[in-house]
């Protein structure tokens, strides 16, 4: 496992929670609010929350072109809200994105608050719980995508290069799996980035 300073994007949405599981797994992190904030460390956990409005926080704040060059060299984790960030393209509705993933998302397919559920689901290393909360869907995984997880046919956990995205909020749940897996790429090198035409 690699080791560095996990910064974890703290404008909006479940960001405690995810301190916490990195913190169960001996990482250490630190909020990040700011473009200053975001220099000071190696990887980034963008978490669930409202992504129309994370967007809106991101551009008041002056970041999301910081984070977008961030991504060009360092990995970057994005979950629920933060997957639909790192897409290449999201719609119902369409917004704008990082486009650090070759994946197509679609907002809230799975339906409302009231559609949310617990899932075991498969993936490459066995089962896994998976938290569903007003969860996008991703319609389409490019080749340079893997999937390392799905939900009945689609996909739910993937990585590119040095990112990850999970539909579901995998902080919510005591299985490791996903942050495990995303900090093994704190070792990886910046050439394994691939970046998104």
């Amino acid at each position: 496992m690699g080791s560095g300073i996990i910064g974890v994007l703290a404008l909006q949405g479940d960001f405690d929670a995810h301190r916490k599981a990195l913190a169960a797994l001996g990482a250490r992190s630190v909020e990040v609010r700011d473009a200053a904030a975001l220099n000071a460390v190696d990887a980034l956990v963008l978490p669930g929350g409202e992504s129309t409005t994370m967007l809106k926080l991101l551009r008041g704040e002056g970041l999301f072109e910081a984070l977008r060059r961030f991504g060009q060299t360092r990995p970057v984790f994005g979950t629920c809200a933060g997957a639909i960030l790192l897409a290449a393209r999201v719609f119902n509705p369409a917004q704008e994105s990082l486009a650090l993933i070759d994946i197509d998302v679609e907002r809230n397919a799975y339906g409302r608050q009231l559609d949310s559920r617990v899932a075991r689901i498969e993936s490459e290393t066995g089962p896994i719980e998976a938290v569903f909360i007003r969860a996008p869907v991703i319609r389409r995984a490019g080749p340079g995508v893997r999937v390392l997880a799905r939900y009945g046919p689609d996909p739910v956990l993937v990585e590119q290069g040095l990112h990850m995205a999970a539909t579901f909020h995998p902080e919510l749940s005591a299985d490791p799996l996903a942050h495990r897996r995303f900090l093994e790429k704190l070792g990886a090198p910046a050439a394994s980035a691939e970046g998104v035409a």
